[in-house]
């Protein structure tokens, strides 16, 4: 088709991108295997046969079925609706995803979701099964059939009950137990790593895989545990947890993953964009 807009390959190459030598071979290959010839060349260029000119007529009507597709499939779309699933551990949706996920629903009004605010199942698992059309994952997570975009690195401090105002630090991470969401979970070690606490800490640990139930622990005075700063801060103020070691953070990197789409919706795109 683009040679026939520009009766040249030289024109042909420069629209899709390829050398003229591709487009050559290209052609060459279609001819072998339609088994005639499809151009001549001639001092206005490339000419189509009579074979080539049935071709292209056929050519034409794809692309104006192509055309009725795309409509109907807009209008099918607009008339349904779409439903997106999104998964990702739960302090990180509830901070991050879901507030930058619903801003665009003002724009795409067609759009509902749902979120899976998911602490154990691995949100690379839920993409390949498709039971989610995104999903957050650490960032080494990330494999190369996906497509995905960082976030800004989710910063976690470490928090106990509020009735522990005025323990030490360190007596505190010797005798009281850590409470984490799942045996797989390792956040606090890290942020006891980094910071030199972690040859002190106790390895029986208490397991919650609900953020609210891993909070509420802390708050009972069962446990120290590390939470987002997003998550955390409003329990702080409300004095049901305090912060330990103040100042201290520590920072895990997050992105968003999907599998690639060569030609991203508009609501998609936009879904992406707004989420960070």
């Amino acid at each position: 088709m683009a040679v026939v807009r520009h009766a040249s390959v030289n024109g042909a190459a420069a629209e899709i991108g390829l050398t003229q030598t591709g487009v050559t071979q290209r052609i060459r290959t279609l001819e072998r295997s339609l088994g005639t010839t499809l151009f001549t060349r001639s001092r206005k260029g490339m000419r189509l046969t009579k074979e080539g000119e049935i071709l292209h007529r056929y050519c034409q009507r794809v692309t104006d079925l192509e055309g009725e597709y795309l409509s109907f499939l807009r209008d099918e779309i607009l008339d349904q609706g779409i439903r997106i699933n999104i998964t990702g551990p739960s302090s990180v949706m509830r901070s991050r995803i879901i507030p930058g996920a619903t801003r665009i629903l003002e724009e795409f009004g067609n759009v509902t979701f749902t979120f899976h605010l998911d602490d154990d199942k691995p949100g690379l698992a839920c993409l390949k099964s498709g039971e989610a059309q995104l999903a957050v994952l650490m960032r080494h997570e990330v494999v190369n059939e996906l497509d995905s975009k960082l976030l800004a690195p989710a910063r976690y401090m470490l928090v106990a009950s509020a009735a522990w105002k005025g323990r030490k630090l360190r007596d505190i991470v010797s005798s009281e137990r850590i409470v984490d969401f799942n045996e797989a979970d390792d956040a606090t070690f890290r942020y006891l790593e980094k910071h030199g606490l972690l040859d002190l800490a106790r390895k029986d640990r208490h397991l919650a895989n609900n953020t609210d139930a891993l909070a509420a622990l802390v708050a009972d005075g069962r446990g120290y545990s590390v939470l987002s700063t997003d998550f955390a801060r409003p329990l702080i103020g409300r004095g049901a947890i305090i912060e330990i070691n103040k100042g201290k953070r520590l920072e895990l990197e997050f992105a968003l993953a999907w599998y690639p789409r060569h030609e991203m919706p508009a609501y998609f795109a936009r879904l992406v964009k707004e989420i960070r």
